[in-house]
């Protein structure tokens, strides 16, 4: 007998991540929710709500996608909270179903960054501080990994092989973006320096792509993941006065909150889905999930802890780095591959004995801010 609160995945489902510039935004979208659809055994009539996680969408991107699957008559709330989007969207609709509001809600992440940035980095917005100095998110992150050398003796080569595992593990994922050739240790460090100390292979892609995700109440299905929990913490004020890296605080906030209803901890875990748009990105995560002490997240990678084959192997699907980061997508993504491993349907990818995962993602950007928003997710096959 199911617990009244209880929520499940009951299905997933992806579009391939790239560059699709002649492709339109609501095809992407299509070829998740029916993937995923179809994954829970759901038709549109079931589908009581649609919570979806956009960025840079065109306005009306969520009801554009739904006319062309035939869902109409339900509520719609798009949520843009940058690079959280996805899993805010996903946490809402956890919450909705817990609540007894709906029994069946669609959630579906989706961006097309081809259409708009053509070529480097997201332009910030000039309204901000940083914006007007020039300072995009390789920037801010580079300030991050800059400090983190010298506060702690860390080494450019450990975030480096952070790098090497995440596009190593990227080659196994025939949906990813970057998933041909596996660099090597020295090839990340000689690549073409973007921030220093992060190189071209230490930044994620432009990428365009979707993910969708069915949640509901339990039915007693084969493949139904439970959702332990879920918490969104937004970003608060930061400047000269914290002594936090930037991204920590939200992300500590939220993992916290996840460990304080379930009564685990990130050692308890068996695979991570984590942000890693920089590799410095990951090191700082798993920090402040609790995976380490602060000032011992470089050694993760290096040791072999968060590798494929290691202890608790970290971004298995390639991660940003690889698989790609289609903004509002990215946190749909995470949960979809996390669903696949708790089934044990990951293929080459797949990692052993994995019966608890999590997934973290953090959008960031706004100035002043320490990040926009964390979600925090954790799930076990019921």
């Amino acid at each position: 007998m199911s617990n009244r609160n209880e929520v499940v995945i009951r299905g997933v489902g992806s579009s391939s991540y790239g560059r699709f510039p002649d492709r339109r935004v609501e095809s992407l979208a299509w070829e998740a929710i029916l993937e995923a659809m179809q994954d829970a055994g759901a038709d549109a009539g079931e589908i009581e709500a649609v919570f979806v996680g956009s960025v840079f969408g065109p306005p009306g991107v969520a009801t554009r996608t739904l006319r062309g699957i035939g869902i109409g008559g339900v509520p719609v709330l798009t949520i843009e909270a940058a690079c959280a989007s996805g899993t805010a969207a996903f946490h809402e609709a956890c919450e909705a179903v817990a609540l007894g509001r709906y029994s069946n809600v669609l959630v579906f992440g989706v961006e097309h960054l081809s259409s708009l940035f053509t070529s480097g980095a997201i332009v910030p917005e000039a309204s901000d501080g940083e914006g007007r100095a020039g300072l995009p998110l390789p920037g801010l992150y580079a300030l991050q990994a800059q400090r983190y050398l010298d506060q702690f003796g860390a080494r450019p080569e450990q975030f480096a092989e952070v790098a090497v595992k995440n596009k190593r593990n990227g080659t196994r994922n025939p949906r990813a973006q970057l998933k041909g050739h596996a660099p090597t240790l020295d090839e990340v460090m000689s690549a073409r320096m973007i921030a220093e100390p992060l190189t071209f292979l230490q930044c994620c892609p432009v990428s365009d792509g979707a993910a969708a995700i069915v949640v509901g109440r339990p039915r007693g299905a084969k493949g139904e993941v439970k959702v332990l929990a879920s918490a969104l913490a937004s970003g608060g004020l930061w400047d000269h006065r914290s002594t936090d890296f930037w991204g920590e605080a939200p992300v500590r906030r939220a993992a916290q909150a996840v460990y304080a209803k379930t009564g685990l901890k990130a050692s308890d875990v068996d695979v991570f889905e984590v942000h890693d748009s920089f590799t410095i990105g990951e090191i700082l995560t798993l920090e402040s999930l609790g995976l380490c002490e602060v000032g011992e997240g470089a050694a993760l990678a290096p040791s072999g802890h968060t590798q494929f084959d290691g202890p608790q192997p970290v971004n298995p699907s390639g991660g940003l780095l690889s698989r790609g980061h289609p903004l509002g997508a990215t946190g749909t993504a995470q949960v979809a591959e996390i669903v696949w491993q708790l089934r044990g349907t990951a293929g080459e990818r797949q990692v052993k004995k994995a019966t608890l995962g999590m997934v973290e993602t953090m959008g960031g950007g706004a100035a002043g801010m320490e990040g926009n928003a964390s979600v925090v997710g954790l799930m076990t096959l019921r």
